[in-house]
């Protein structure tokens, strides 16, 4: 299979925009990865838009702004994964020679919903009963906490950490930093979760475009280069599984590794899937980071601030950057490819070489989650 590279990424910063349509939360950072590129639209020969709740044809409504027609346009949607989703089918159809030069595209805009918890289908189980995603992790929270002695002042680190990222980054939609105190008296959500340690809904949008080697060659001098492209599902598991392992980003996480050739004693810089804060702690378990039981201690080492072992979510995150779910994926690799090219400022984590995105999607019974999609990145 042909090498694959990123070499232009763009994205809109997360907010509300109310007045604002999907389409024209789009076309901007699609010009913006262009932009960077130093590429014109003509050359791109596909796209892969990634949205959960934007409607029917959301690429083509996008691109249709700025005359980027008649190319083929795949729609996907897998949940919070959707644009990771998407992303791995643009890097499997450069790898197989199909196109050269591919555009991806991640979009939400969530504001049209009013507020609240995102809506999930009522054909599931769990749902009917009242499942929501913060009593999900908030089970998961509860049950780390039991086990392993997590306290609420580690859990609620997390916040802080991500928050004093989200305050260094123009793109965020929460700037303000904060202290453990302050995340521990906002209102409570889900017990153990206040409100700041959840993460917002919002808008936004990101753009990725992906390319053969050999293009990449040609048009930039500091490519950004694809070591793994992962995508699992769910296990259906009936009953008993136990909350504080992720099994699925655990499987995920090794196939990419393995893919990639590469470990997580490689890996310099992270984003990942931190909707709530225990989500964060899981993943660095899960990604190899420290031993199972482990995350609270290592986040109190530091290891995971801008300047430690590995810079987890030096954007924000879910909880600071943002979470219009369709877009995540998409943000979360223009980050990671920011970051390998040293253009990040008071938020760069200093020489770094390899980087990982991470999404997961969708909370379903008997299910640890729907999906989830890893890359891997190197310079």
């Amino acid at each position: 299979m042909r090498e694959v590279a990123v070499i232009g990424v763009g994205m809109i910063p997360f907010g509300k925009y109310p007045d604002r349509s999907l389409a024209d939360l789009g076309w901007p950072a699609v010009k913006a990865a262009l932009k960077d590129a130093g590429i014109e639209r003509k050359q791109v020969e596909a796209a892969y838009c990634g949205t959960a709740l934007g409607g029917m044809m959301a690429g083509q409504r996008i691109l249709g702004k700025i005359g980027m027609t008649g190319i083929p346009i795949t729609n996907v949607e897998n949940a919070c994964s959707s644009s990771s989703t998407a992303m791995r089918q643009a890097v499997m159809a450069v790898r197989s020679g199909e196109y050269e030069v591919v555009l991806v595209i991640g979009v939400e805009k969530l504001t049209k919903f009013g507020g609240g918890t995102l809506p999930l289908e009522t054909e599931d189980w769990e749902v009917t009963q009242g499942m929501v995603m913060p009593t999900l992790y908030a089970m998961r929270a509860q049950r780390y906490m039991y086990e392993f002695g997590l306290t609420p002042q580690q859990l609620a680190g997390v916040s802080v950490k991500n928050r004093a990222n989200g305050a260094l980054n123009p793109d965020a939609q929460m700037k303000k930093p904060v202290t453990v105190e302050e995340v521990l008296a906002s209102r409570p959500i889900a017990d153990p979760f206040t409100l700041l340690q959840c993460c917002p809904t919002g808008d936004g949008a990101a753009a990725v475009i992906v390319c053969s080697g050999a293009f990449a060659r040609q048009v930039k001098s500091n490519p950004i280069w694809v070591r793994a492209s992962d995508m699992v599902s769910g296990i259906y598991t009936p009953g008993y599984r136990d909350m504080t392992i992720p099994e699925i980003t655990l499987r995920g996480s090794k196939e990419a590794y393995e893919e990639a050739g590469l470990g997580p004693e490689d890996v310099d810089v992270a984003e990942v899937h931190d909707a709530f804060s225990i989500a964060e702690l899981l993943y660095y378990e899960a990604f190899g980071f420290c031993a199972h039981g482990d995350a609270g201690h290592y986040l109190d080492s530091g290891a995971t601030k801008i300047g430690g072992k590995v810079a987890v979510n030096p954007s924000g995150g879910l909880l600071a950057k943002g979470h219009p779910i369709g877009a995540t994926g998409a943000a979360q690799i223009v980050e990671i490819v920011r970051q390998l090219r040293g253009e990040c400022g008071a938020r760069q984590q200093p020489n770094a070489r390899v980087g990982i995105s991470h999404a997961t999607g969708g909370g379903i019974t008997g299910f640890d989650h729907g999906v989830c999609s890893i890359h891997i990145f190197s310079r």
